[in-house]
C-alpha cells in the first residue's frame, strides 16, 4: 500500500515563521514532503481551493493525502504523535511541557517585537528604525528570559536540539541580525541555532525566491 503524499503549504516569500517552523520539524524527521507555495500578497489563501484545506486559511498548512492541518504548533505536535522518530520535542513530560510553553509565549507575546523586527530582517537584511520603547521593553524581557533559559551554559534549551530551538532563535534573530543589541551568549545561541541543516534548507528556499 503506497504511503498518502504530504505536502506542506507555505508563504510564496518564505517569510512565514510558522511556515518556516513546520517545515524544520517535517525536514528532521526525515518525512519526504513537498512545498506548496501560497501567495499571500495576492491573497490566494482566500481563494477557495485555499479555504477547502485551510480551516484558517492561514499558512502553513499540512496535507496528507486527505488530512488537513493548519497551525504551526498543531502540525508539529501532530507530526510527533504519528512519527515519533526523530524526535522534535524533549521526551521528558515536563521539559516536553516547558519547550510547548516556550512556543505558546513565543506566537502569542512580544508584539511590539515582531512590528518593529519583522522577518524581513532575517530573510531579506531588512532595516528598520530604532526601536520603540514598547519594543525596547519587549526585548529586555524577550533577552531575560533567554539567559534564564540558557543559564546551564549548553546550546540548546534541553540539552539536545527541540523545535521551540528554532522559534527560539527566529525570535532572537530579528534582533540579532538588525544589529540590535543583544548579549554575546545570546547572540551566539541565536548564531547557532541558525546553522542547523534544516534551518539552512528553508533559508535556501528563501534565497533562491529571491535570486
Amino acid at each position: 500500500m503506497s504511503q498518502p503524499i504530504t505536502e506542506l503549504y507555505t508563504d510564496s516569500e518564505f517569510f512565514s515563521p510558522y511556515a518556516m517552523s513546520a517545515f524544520v520539524v517535517l525536514t528532521e524527521k526525515g518525512i519526504p514532503f513537498t512545498v506548496k507555495p501560497v501567495d499571500l500578497a495576492k491573497e490566494e489563501n482566500k481563494e477557495a481551493a485555499y479555504a477547502a484545506l485551510s480551516l484558517t486559511r492561514r499558512v502553513p498548512t499540512l496535507a496528507i493525502g486527505e488530512f488537513q492541518l493548519s497551525e504551526s504548533s498543531a502540525i508539529a505536535e501532530y507530526l510527533e504523535d504519528i512519527h515519533p522518530a526523530h524526535a522534535v520535542y524533549p521526551r521528558d513530560v515536563k521539559l516536553r511541557a516547558k519547550a510547548r510553553e516556550i512556543q505558546a509565549w513565543l506566537r502569542s507575546d512580544l508584539l511590539p517585537i515582531r512590528a518593529e523586527r519583522s522577518t524581513e530582517v532575517v530573510f531579506n537584511n531588512g532595516k528598520f528604525p530604532p526601536l520603540s520603547e514598547a519594543a525596547q521593553e519587549a526585548a529586555r524581557k524577550l533577552i531575560a528570559a533567554v539567559e534564564k533559559l540558557l543559564s546551564h551554559g549548553q546550546d540548546n534549551l534541553f540539552r539536545e536540539w527541540c523545535i521551540a530551538d528554532t522559534d527560539l532563535a527566529l525570535m532572537l534573530n530579528r534582533l540579532v541580525m538588525h544589529g540590535d543589541p543583544v548579549p554575546e551568549r545570546v547572540r551566539h545561541y541565536a548564531h547557532k541555532q541558525w546553522q542547523r541543516p534544516s534551518v539552512q534548507a528553508w533559508l535556501a528556499l528563501s534565497e533562491k525566491r529571491r535570486a
